[in-house]
């Protein structure tokens, strides 16, 4: 388990790779004395908002900008969330690449994993039994498609444990029932979260069943 202050330094560390990355162009390297935790290879998702107000209903969404990590411990974890958190600025294919007017608008999530753990069943319905939404995230693999979820999505978009099987699925580019076929696997994991409350401000360690309330696809409200 990490502490609030090691997630803390992740957070400000992902921050700080992107806003270094955009401003002069280069990659920074963790540093020297972050605690032995950090250095130990985990899996790492980094997740970028943009903070928007509704001008209908006054009510202020974080809506998503990138989110790109590592679903195995294939890095030390502080040089995975570096690298991610770049990733996640420039190179998501479903946005834009952010400039840095928007650091100031945008909000960082650090989602450490655990080890991916392979569901074996009889039956793929007993799969439905064996997720459990707000704690569970999801990986779906078949030959090289692979899609992951973190566990807070599901809570955000309200899915039941079908549906977040489903949208895995989907995720992996396969047909919603895929999960469904013998030779498609479904693994899970859980995640240690900690985020921004405000453009670099105060960072909280948030479980991802609690902390937002879903009220619009693809939104956050807080």
């Amino acid at each position: 388990m990490l502490s609030l202050e090691e997630g803390t330094l992740l957070v400000r560390l992902a921050r700080r790779a992107v806003t270094v990355f955009l401003l002069e162009g280069r990659k920074i390297r963790a540093p020297r004395d972050i605690p032995k935790k950090l250095q130990e290879k985990r899996g790492v998702f980094v997740t970028i908002e943009k903070l928007m107000l509704d001008q209908r209903t006054g009510v202020r969404r974080r809506v998503l900008r990138g989110c790109i990590g590592f679903p195995e411990p294939v890095l030390p974890l502080a040089e995975a969330t570096i690298t991610a958190a770049i990733s996640a600025a420039t190179e998501d294919p479903r946005f834009p690449q952010l400039i840095p007017q928007e650091l100031k608008q945008v909000v960082f999530e650090v989602s450490v994993l655990t080890p991916l753990q392979l569901m074996k069943v009889k039956d793929p319905r007993e799969y439905l039994e064996n997720i459990q939404v707000g704690t569970d995230g999801l990986l779906v693999e078949s030959g090289y498609a692979r899609g992951l979820l973190l566990p807070q999505v599901a809570v955000e978009w309200g899915w039941s444990s079908e549906e977040f099987l489903s949208e895995a699925c989907i995720k992996a580019g396969l047909p919603p029932d895929a999960w469904m076929l013998p030779d498609v696997k479904i693994y899970k994991f859980q995640a240690e979260i900690f985020a921004e409350l405000e453009p670099d401000g105060e960072i909280i360690q948030r479980r991802p069943d609690l902390g937002y309330t879903p009220r619009s696809r693809g939104t956050r409200v807080y």
